[in-house]
C-alpha cells in the first residue's frame, strides 16, 4: 500500500482535538483514513477510536489515553525496526505529556511527536515499495 498522508501536522491536529475534547478524532480516525493507515502500518487490527472514546468517558478519558499510548509504543517499535531516525513517540511521551503537560500544550506536543513518527514510518514504507 502506498501511504498518501505522510505530512500531517500533528501539533495542529492535537490542538483541534484538545479543544474539541476528542470529538475531532472521532471523525478524523475513520473518515480521514487514519484508522486504516495505523492498521496497515502496525500489521494488525486496532480497536476503533470510537470504542476507545466511549470506554474513556466513565474513566475520565484515561482509557482513551492509554489506548493511544499503546499505539504510540507500537509505532515506536515499528520505527526502530525500520531504522527510522528518532526522536520517536512512545508510551511515556504520549501519556506523560497528556497528563503532566496538560496546562503546557502537552497534548499538542504528544500528538505532534506521534504524527512525526507516523509520517517518517510511512515515508520509509513508501520508499521501500518503489
Amino acid at each position: 500500500m502506498r501511504f498518501k498522508h505522510t505530512n500531517r501536522c500533528g501539533f495542529l491536529l492535537g490542538f483541534i482535538d484538545f479543544f474539541t475534547a476528542g470529538l475531532f478524532f472521532l471523525l478524523y480516525m475513520p473518515f480521514g483514513g487514519l484508522q486504516a493507515e495505523l492498521e496497515d502500518v502496525l500489521g494488525h487490527k486496532v480497536r476503533p477510536y470510537w470504542q476507545a472514546y466511549l470506554l474513556g468517558i466513565p474513566t475520565l478519558f484515561i482509557y482513551t489515553l492509554v489506548w493511544m499510548a499503546r499505539i504510540a509504543e507500537e509505532l515506536k517499535a515499528k520505527a526502530i525496526a525500520l531504522g527510522v531516525e528518532g526522536p520517536y513517540t512512545s508510551w511515556w511521551h504520549m501519556f506523560g505529556w497528556n497528563i503532566f503537560g496538560m496546562l503546557l500544550c502537552g497534548p499538542m506536543v504528544a500528538t505532534h511527536r506521534f504524527f512525526t513518527t507516523l509520517n517518517k514510518v510511512e515515508a520509509t514504507l513508501n520508499d521501500q515499495q518503489t
